[in-house]
């Protein structure tokens, strides 16, 4: 009898808040800003956007791709995924009206010009992907505003100039993808204060510069796993002060101009897995404490000025990170 009055009561309560749920307004800021966006672009997803309310008006759904949560006697708009269905145009500006946006992903698109400044707003974000469109021109500072962000993807895209300093003022960000893209200059030693960051891939641009320079703040990179800076103008040679980023897995300096000896230090390194060093001007030997390291998998070489007979570990094959590897 206790046990039937429990389920009757929390029947009850489910029931009252799906009541709450149906009887709430959605803001009318995040309306009008969903509206703005439905008419301004010439998205394939408004076929399914039917109504005039993006959280849905208790006869229609919301939107497809719109999250919405209750806050009071209001709903509001976290989460916008509108992906890989060809939307085109400028970035809308009317996203940034959305100020309990927890969530955006509108990668794989077609979306041209800049990001805009007023991104900034957005200060609830945790997740930003646009990665696969073609924004380009160079990032805004204001990026560095969204203190709550966790992953950041921007690659794949035209984005030039430097890579901000100001990305350094995000204390949760965990995952930084920054391939693909027309950066130039050097990567900010001060990313190395982000003492949540556990990959960072800034491969296939234009930037210079040396590991040194990279890794010299004190401390820097404490949780970093994973390196990408291939495809690149990098010189100079590795510091064995990379060999106190305990934490590296992938160490991926393929094609850039670095040169010198393989410091003993870097087979130091508890759990490197992957280590590419190919297409570079690398000379002298590979130390035997690489090919006695537990966990190393792979040691790619070719392209260097390596003495006869040092050899490579394993078979060479491009690492890719999956949706699911993001939203770890």
């Amino acid at each position: 009898m206790a046990s039937f009055c429990s389920l009757t009561l929390i029947l009850i309560s489910i029931f009252a808040f799906s009541i709450s749920i149906a009887n709430s307004k959605t803001l009318k800021r995040d309306v009008k800003a969903l509206n703005e966006i439905k008419a301004s672009l010439g998205w394939r997803v408004v076929y399914a956007w039917i109504g005039d309310d993006p959280c849905g008006d208790g006869d229609l759904p919301p939107w497809s791709g719109v999250t919405c949560s209750t806050q009071g006697d209001y709903r509001v708009v976290t989460e916008l995924e509108v992906y890989a269905v060809s939307i085109f145009g400028p970035f809308p500006i009317a996203v940034t009206n959305l100020l309990d946006l927890t969530r955006l992903d509108l990668h794989n698109n077609k979306l041209t010009g800049p990001i805009p400044p007023q991104i900034g707003r957005l200060r609830r974000l945790r997740m930003l992907n646009l990665r696969w469109n073609k924004l380009q021109d160079v990032l805004p500072p204001e990026i560095g505003e969204l203190k709550r962000l966790t992953h950041l993807s921007l690659s794949f895209n035209n984005f030039k100039g430097e890579i901000p300093r100001e990305l350094a003022n995000l204390p949760e960000l965990r995952y930084l993808y920054l391939q693909e893209n027309r950066f130039t200059g050097r990567v900010p030693a001060e990313l190395g204060t982000l003492q949540n960051l556990r990959h960072l891939d800034v491969g296939n641009n234009h930037l210079v510069g040396t590991i040194r320079e990279l890794i010299r703040i004190e401390g820097g990179f404490p949780v970093l796993r994973n390196l990408y800076l291939n495809n690149n103008y990098l010189t100079g040679g590795i510091p064995a002060q990379l060999a106190n980023l305990t934490n590296l897995e992938i160490l991926y300096l393929s094609y850039n101009k670095m040169s010198g000896a393989i410091p003993t230090a870097l087979a130091h390194i508890p759990k490197l897995t992957y280590l590419y060093l190919d297409h570079n001007q690398f000379s002298g030997r590979i130390p035997d404490a690489f090919y006695k390291h537990p966990f190393l998998k792979e040691l790619y070489i070719e392209g260097n000025a390596f003495r006869p007979g040092v050899n490579p570990i394993g078979a060479h094959k491009v690492l890719e990170l999956s949706d699911t590897d993001f939203l770890v």
